[in-house]
């Protein structure tokens, strides 16, 4: 009788099944232990249930890994489910929190499908909600993380960010910023889950517990490049968090440094010289900036490679306003870092610079202008010709805001003073298209704009002034001549084709033809 009565009574689990938990150490009896999965569902833990080893590589066969226990529910399965919630960090002991951390991970090493919001719901929330555990437990950790437990971070990271992105259905259009502008950007279903893995990691790798001698095996080149690869996601949070994390183990790891600068310039060329298509250039650009704000000086010979191979040649594509901001902060930096680089600068936007894109000339001169602002005279004078030789076209433009925005360069103290110094190669560049503004531009403003600039040369040097005026207009008699000359040759040619209309003869005209003397 009393037999039958212990026979009836559960068994306490034997040791080497309590040892497959994932971690070293049992767990001591705690009020939550009910959450965790009953052996007689034929499997004795989380971890082993959901297909996930400690042992096993990052992303390894993760892609359709589902809990078989979940997918058994789908199909009308009465099995309990294994995907079940660990019991919290406060519930154990000190002794067990490692191991329960590791479970976790574990636990949460798990892809959903968020496609179908409808789909997995517990088990999506119950992950949810370990994954918030996990942040408060590496927000607070206050002993260094060991090797594994890096390991399986790493490993859950991977599985959960490092996936093929959605597809852009505009991936045939013409890539134009005024486009990209207009459509709204492509929120991912699964942001309620990775925004808190991306926190996670931040806090990972933001820790002053996590020691970076050791990280870096688990945090390399190729997480470094996985992780580059997400900037091309149309999801801006998502790629603010990423602006964010590189940053963070751009300044934890100096190991990784120059490698993480070459992956980007890789990024850079690909973009620029054959796609034109990436979503994530301003974040990398932003990046960037801080970068080149911290190099010490003298400059090396890698980084003004840096600005002449990458950042300048990033002038280039059509979508340029979706990061142009970033880029002309990373150009400017570089010229207040060393202002030697600032007739190599000029001279690359001076190559880049748009013809028919009215926009983008408007936006060239901003940055041209906060270029100059850093430009020292003798830089300035090594390619002010050229300079004044675009500057002269963008005041002769037709459409007014290039006009304008070319006029308002003289509203800059700094830039005002190099032209003033510089007055006697300058004017006479730009002295055509001033006085053809004051006359014919259809636009009030730019004709104001343009007396007042005529003014300030008049008032500074009124001899230079007059003596540019009278070669201008010299050179307009001139250029009347020649086209009398060239109108009475042709008027020539048309004499002589009538004469010879009616023979059908070959009309012959020498190359020099003199025009005939008016009779009166």
């Amino acid at each position: 009788m009393i037999k039958q009565i212990f026979n009836k009574l559960p068994r306490k689990p034997s040791r080497s099944v309590e040892n497959r938990d994932g971690g070293g150490s049992t767990f001591s009896p705690s009020p939550r232990s009910s959450d965790l999965p009953s052996p007689r569902s034929g499997n004795s833990n989380a971890a082993s249930s959901i297909g996930v080893n400690s042992n096993s590589s990052p992303g390894l066969n993760h892609g359709s890994r589902l809990p078989q226990a979940v997918n058994a529910k789908e199909n009308g399965s009465s099995g309990v489910s294994p995907y079940e919630a660990l019991p919290s960090f406060r519930d154990v002991p000190n002794s067990e929190k490692q191991s329960l951390f590791i479970k976790k991970l574990n636990l949460c090493s798990v892809p959903f499908d968020f496609t179908d919001p409808t789909k997995n719901l517990k088990e999506k929330d119950i992950k949810r909600q370990t994954l918030v555990e996990l942040v408060d437990y590496v927000s607070s950790a206050n002993e260094k993380f060991t090797e594994n437990a890096m390991q399986e971070i790493i490993k859950m990271v991977s599985i959960n960010l490092f996936r093929v992105l959605t597809p852009q259905p505009r991936e045939n259009k013409i890539l134009e910023a005024f486009d990209l502008e207009d459509d709204e950007p492509l929120m991912d279903p699964a942001w309620s889950h990775l925004q808190i893995v991306y926190e996670f990691l931040l806090r990972f790798v933001a820790s002053p517990e996590t020691d970076a001698k050791l990280a870096k095996r688990y945090i390399d080149h190729s997480f470094v490049v996985k992780l580059l690869d997400l900037f091309d996601s149309e999801d801006p949070r998502e790629r603010e968090y990423l602006k964010t994390v590189l940053h963070r183990i751009y300044g934890k790891f100096m190991v990784h440094r120059p490698f993480i600068r070459k992956a980007i310039n890789n990024i850079f060329y690909r973009f620029v010289f054959e796609t034109e298509k990436h979503n994530g250039i301003a974040e990398l650009l932003e990046i960037l900036g801080s970068i080149i704000n911290g190099f010490a000086l003298p400059l090396k010979e890698e980084h003004k490679l840096f600005l002449v191979r990458a950042l300048i040649p990033l002038h280039k594509p059509k979508c340029i306003q979706m990061y142009h901001q970033q880029l002309s902060y990373c150009i400017t930096q570089f010229v207040e870092k060393d202002c030697k680089l600032a007739d190599t600068v000029i001279r690359g936007l001076l190559k880049y610079w748009p013809i028919t894109n009215s926009s983008k000339e408007v936006m060239f001169l901003g940055e041209l202008e906060e270029v100059l602002e850093a430009t020292q005279p003798p830089e300035f004078q090594r390619c002010m010709v050229p300079l004044f030789q675009q500057i002269g076209r963008c005041l002769s433009s037709s459409h007014f805001q290039v006009a304008e925005r070319a006029l308002f360069l003289w509203n800059n103290d700094h830039i005002e003073n190099l032209i003033k110094q510089n007055r006697k190669v300058i004017l006479p560049v730009i002295y055509p298209a001033l006085e053809k503004n004051s006359r014919t531009h259809w636009n009030p403003a730019v004709q104001s704009l343009t007396l007042n600039v005529c003014k300030l040369f008049s008032d500074i040097d009124p001899e230079f002034f007059e003596e540019c005026m009278t070669k201008f207009q010299e050179g307009e008699a001139q250029e009347q001549q020649k086209k009398l000359q060239r109108e009475a040759t042709w008027k020539r040619l048309e004499e002589i084709a009538a004469m010879k209309a009616a023979s059908n003869e070959p009309v012959l005209v020498s190359r020099k033809l003199t025009p005939r003397a008016s009779s009166g």
